[in-house]
């Protein structure tokens, strides 16, 4: 039997036995297609559209995959109820929002630290971390100003920047060279 043949008669096998479990290939394609853009959405983070997508897919879902789906509704889940957590401490929240400045997600880490100051208006810590998220992002003017105010609430803010790296895009402005090494009367 040549190479070929043997390639055919393996494949038709295949076949035949895909057909007699009542799982053709064919069949259960739309089925993963989905699976895989529901998979996309989560990622993209579009989670109400995930979740419709999970929980549709869900009944009709081929066990390999079931679990997953399962598994991916309950991430969806918990990221849109994310909105709605609650810290035992600023400090704990504070940490979260720090936590959000390491991953690049720089919106919701100013959104977190905002909310900080609305509850807690003399939180120095969360001035200080708005004003390492506005060196990051390059606003030079608010990093300045929650900086200033960091150091107004808490003096030992002005050491900290010193020789924190996260200032570096800050080096050579003058203004932040002044608002760390003040003049001495």
């Amino acid at each position: 039997m040549t190479q070929d043949a043997r390639s055919a008669a393996t494949s038709r096998k295949k076949n035949a036995a895909a057909k007699s479990d009542g799982h053709t290939h064919g069949r259960a394609e739309p089925v993963f297609q989905h699976y895989e853009a529901a998979v996309l959405l989560l990622q993209q983070g579009k989670y109400e559209k995930a979740l419709s997508a999970l929980e549709k897919l869900l009944p009709d879902a081929p066990p390999e995959i079931r679990d997953r789906c399962r598994m991916y509704i309950s991430t969806c889940q918990r990221q849109l109820q994310g909105g709605r957590r609650s810290f035992p401490s600023p400090e704990e929240h504070y940490d979260y929002a720090i936590s959000l400045l390491n991953t690049g997600d720089y919106e919701e880490s100013r959104e977190q630290l905002n909310q900080i100051l609305n509850d807690h208006p003399g939180a120095d810590y969360a001035f200080y971390g708005l004003a390492v998220l506005e060196s990051i992002t390059g606003r030079a003017q608010d990093c300045l100003s929650n900086l200033a105010r960091a150091i107004e609430l808490n003096p030992k803010s002005r050491l900290q920047a010193r020789v924190d790296n996260d200032f570096q895009n800050m080096a050579d402005d003058p203004r932040f060279t002044e608002l760390l090494y003040p003049e001495i009367p």
